[in-house]
């Protein structure tokens, strides 16, 4: 795993701006990907129902047992 590391650089003040550069820490890091990949999840199983709603609606036997093998990911 990469290390996390704080840099600064201080430069006498003369005109030119402070640089600082401050990596965001692995748990905000991981939380927030963590929250993403549920979120798309989510999603992705909503949209797939649907999908299969419509082709149990329009009488699409293939269409459902394509979308039914994909579905079986989601369980």
């Amino acid at each position: 795993m990469k290390k996390q590391l704080t840099s600064y650089q201080l430069v006498c003040y003369v005109g030119e701006p402070l640089k600082a550069i401050r990596e965001i820490p692995f748990e905000m890091k991981l939380t927030a990907q963590l929250i993403l990949d549920e979120l798309c999840h989510t999603w992705n199983k909503a949209r797939l129902e649907k999908m299969i709603d419509e082709s149990l609606i329009n009488s699409d036997r293939e269409g459902f047992m394509k979308l039914s093998e994909k579905y079986k990911e989601y369980q």
